[in-house]
């Protein structure tokens, strides 16, 4: 069951969609307790937090609005001409450490990041479908080299991509011990569970790099759209489907 506080963030990406008429829905919705605890429970001002799986990037601008970093009306004007938001995070965008969507290349640019400020914790979240990138697994043999203990992956793993599940593109499994592979100390657990993630991310450093799989559902919180592949991204997104989504779930 969702508490409040995640229905309420979940609300506010239907209002961007309904603002913009479009956007990505399911991958928005899989992301909204990771980035939820990221910026409520876990990162400090001089942390950067990079959304490499840039398409969900309404999960973490209703984060900035919940912090004071966008207005709340900018959701209103989601992907519109001249917009502040666009359909991927940009780097003028306050409280966007670097422009992402080209999937694949976010935990390269946190490695950076990770290297050049040791003193500052780094979390780059990816989806399951882009690390069949192989820049993903290039990246990862650079962080275990430097054994970067600030630097922390965390996996959204809601087991779909855009046109098919990932067991059908291209199975990941063993995941865990791949990143083990690679140098990170690995943890593995339910993406939705509040309580787990404050557990679980790290608000420590480490001699290695962390990998946190996330196990989430695409779509959560709305059975309508719940693992379903025409709610990965959703063109005409009407107020009649926001006000629908809406109150299944309140329901």
């Amino acid at each position: 069951m969702l508490d409040e506080r995640s229905k309420h963030l979940r609300r506010q990406i239907i209002r961007a969609l309904v603002g913009g008429g479009r956007g990505h829905v399911g991958p928005s919705f899989s992301l909204v307790e990771i980035m939820r605890v990221l910026y409520d429970d876990v990162i400090r001002p001089e942390d950067i937090v990079i959304l490499s799986k840039g398409h969900g990037c309404l999960a973490q601008y209703v984060m900035l609005v919940e912090k004071g970093l966008i207005d709340a009306s900018e959701l209103d004007r989601f992907c519109r001409a001249g917009a502040l938001l666009g359909g991927h995070p940009e780097h003028h965008v306050p409280g966007i450490a670097v422009s992402t969507g080209s999937l694949g290349h976010g935990l390269s640019l946190g490695i950076g990041f990770a290297l050049a400020h040791r003193t500052r914790r780094v979390f780059v979240v990816v989806g399951d479908g882009e690390i069949n990138e192989g820049s993903i697994w290039e990246a990862a043999l650079c962080a275990g080299k430097h054994k970067l203990g600030n630097l922390t992956v965390i996996i959204d793993y809601n087991k779909r991509q855009s046109y098919g599940t990932v067991a059908e593109v291209q199975p990941l499994e063993p995941l865990k011990e791949k990143w083990q592979t690679f140098g990170f100390r690995v943890r593995e657990f339910n993406g939705h569970d509040v309580q787990a993630l404050r557990k679980w991310l790290p608000k420590w450093w480490n001699i290695r790099p962390h990998a946190m799989i996330c196990h989430t559902i695409k779509g959560k919180g709305v059975a309508e759209i719940e693992n379903h592949p025409f709610w990965h991204h959703k063109d005409n997104f009407t107020a009649e489907d926001g006000a629908r989504l809406t109150a299944a779930l309140d329901a």
